[in-house]
């Protein structure tokens, strides 16, 4: 039996409703809770997206990424480059690198499924890492603001890779680049000069403008068999510093994305997983999540160290960078659609996800929160100033 779009849609957002009820309640990064809702109703309810439904759920990814990529500080980015650079590289390259060859070398999966496995965890969560940074009130300190900026690279190197591994080299991809080049170099002036001009009308037309370039730059993405996020991502970094001015505009962009799409992406998300895998693969899971927490343990705690950070910052950093939860989905998403992984592969990979969008969180808030807290963490400039201060001091109090 065929149900009315309107019926189908009464579900959807009743299960996205009942999510957001339990998120408030249990303090729980929504996203997560929609995933588990979706898998129940999937499983339970044999909840299944339609054509219209997937167009929903692709388009709330894109906007997502798109704010991810809107919400970093150009200015924190800036002035903690260094350090960023190097946490958010091994962030990245080291549990790319581990999933990849377990999956491949010990799990025994097809190259592709392999480099998804290690695209999907290779991955932190921003929404996760931003929300804890403005609930512990980290976000308005300099190790907040690293960490963040660290999140970037890491998420920038997963969606790179997702968008240059599985490309096809052929004129649509030239396409795509060139489109994507010009757009981007002009993207900051233009909204700019739209916002100036169009901001606070009913009719939003500066989301208008932002909305068409994303679609289009999706559509040249799909074109070239190149994921659609990472067009999005780089045009929210590159309109950042002009949003920053126009906190409505992200306000208005935010509420939509939240409010209508993105339940329809986690939900889906969800509804893939099956239980019957999650059973029959918990060995698979756990070695999975071992593999991802380890690697990035080996490899942010050693630079983070490095950079400076004493060892609770240190830890507290590696614990909050091996979170996944909202590109981990998108690049096991990406691998189910276009066939590079099965059904049983994507339900592993995203249980691995959620898994580790909570356990490292709850470690880093309950051994090492409140260390970081009494610490104040010194960038690089100011260490460089407070060593020529006290050179400059030495120098002038004469000897005894």
């Amino acid at each position: 039996m065929v149900h009315p779009p309107w019926l189908t849609a009464t579900l959807w957002l009743s299960l996205a409703l009942l999510a957001s009820m339990i998120s408030i309640r249990a303090a729980i990064s929504v996203a997560l809770i929609e995933i588990v809702v979706g898998c129940a109703a999937g499983n339970v309810l044999h909840l299944q997206p339609t054509e219209w439904i997937n167009f929903l759920a692709g388009l709330g990814s894109i906007l997502l990424t798109f704010l991810a990529g809107a919400e970093i500080d150009p200015d924190a980015l800036r002035r903690h480059w260094k350090p960023a650079s190097a946490i958010g590289v091994v962030s990245f390259l080291a549990p790319f690198l581990g999933a990849f060859g377990f999956a491949e070398y010990v799990l025994h999966w097809s190259p592709n499924a392999s480099k998804i496995a290690g695209a999907a965890l290779s991955t932190t969560s921003v929404a996760i890492v931003y929300a804890v940074m403005i609930e512990t009130g980290l976000h308005k300190k300099d190790i907040g603001k690293l960490i963040l900026a660290a999140c970037f690279i890491t998420d920038l190197g997963t969606v790179l890779v997702l968008g240059i591994m599985f490309a096809h080299y052929n004129a649509y991809l030239w396409l795509f680049v060139g489109v994507s080049v010009v757009l981007l170099a002009f993207a900051a002036r233009l909204s700019d000069a739209f916002l100036k001009r169009f901001e606070g009308q009913v009719s939003e037309p500066e989301m208008k403008l932002l909305l068409a370039i994303l679609l289009l730059l999706g559509g040249l993405a799909s074109l070239a068999n190149s994921e659609v996020v990472l067009p999005a991502y780089l045009l929210g970094l590159a309109v950042a510093g002009t949003l920053a001015r126009h906190r409505d505009t992200v306000r208005h962009f935010r509420v939509a994305t939240f409010a209508l799409l993105t339940p329809f992406y986690f939900l889906k998300a969800g509804a893939l997983i099956g239980i019957h895998t999650l059973v029959s693969s918990g060995a698979a899971i756990a070695l999975f999540l071992g593999v991802k927490l380890l690697a990035k343990s080996i490899g942010v705690y050693p630079v983070a160290r490095k950079s400076g950070l004493d060892h609770s910052t240190s830890s507290y950093t590696t614990l909050l960078m091996s979170t996944g939860l909202t590109f981990g989905t998108i690049s096991a998403m990406f691998g189910l659609n276009r066939g590079y992984i099965s059904q049983s592969q994507y339900s592993i990979l995203v249980t691995v996800v959620i898994l580790s969008a909570v356990i490292p969180t709850v470690i880093a808030q309950k051994y090492y929160l409140k260390d970081v807290r009494a610490i104040r963490f010194q960038s690089e400039d100011e260490a460089i100033d407070a060593r020529e201060t006290a050179e400059v001091t030495t120098r002038a109090v004469p000897n005894k």
